[in-house]
């Protein structure tokens, strides 16, 4: 097994952006773009959550289950921040580059004054056991 993880974290990103509260236009967004990278959905779940307090924004979760591994989205409209996770691993071929064109089509989308992208190669070299 062989992957890239990449871990993003958005800064500054629009509040009002409907993606940021809104089940629905997060999924629009996260799906289609899965798709457009060639990447292979085979579920999805999307979750919205209560405010804090009467009128405030809520942020709202999103994982879309991949043939290759995962894409999980989390939203704070609160402070404009969101985390992005796209994991991608297989076998028999390198989808590093469907990866990194699946963030970078999220972070056109969203925006973001400043984000920060760790990417970690994973199951490259397994030697050692827990």
């Amino acid at each position: 097994m062989q992957g890239l993880h990449l871990c993003a974290d958005l800064r500054g990103c629009d509040p009002e952006a409907a993606w940021m509260t809104e089940v629905d236009a997060l999924r629009a967004l996260c799906v289609p773009a899965v798709q457009a990278v060639g990447l292979t959905a085979v579920a999805e779940r999307f979750h919205g959550f209560s405010p804090e307090a009467p009128g405030q924004a809520a942020g709202v979760t999103g994982v879309v289950l991949l043939a290759e591994s995962h894409l999980a989205v989390h939203t704070w409209p609160e402070s404009g921040d969101v985390s992005v996770d796209v994991y991608v691993c297989n076998r028999g071929q390198d989808n590093g580059d469907k990866a990194r064109a699946l963030l970078e089509r999220l972070l056109v989308t969203m925006a973001p004054r400043t984000h920060q992208v760790q990417a970690v190669q994973r199951g490259a070299t397994i030697g050692s056991s827990s």
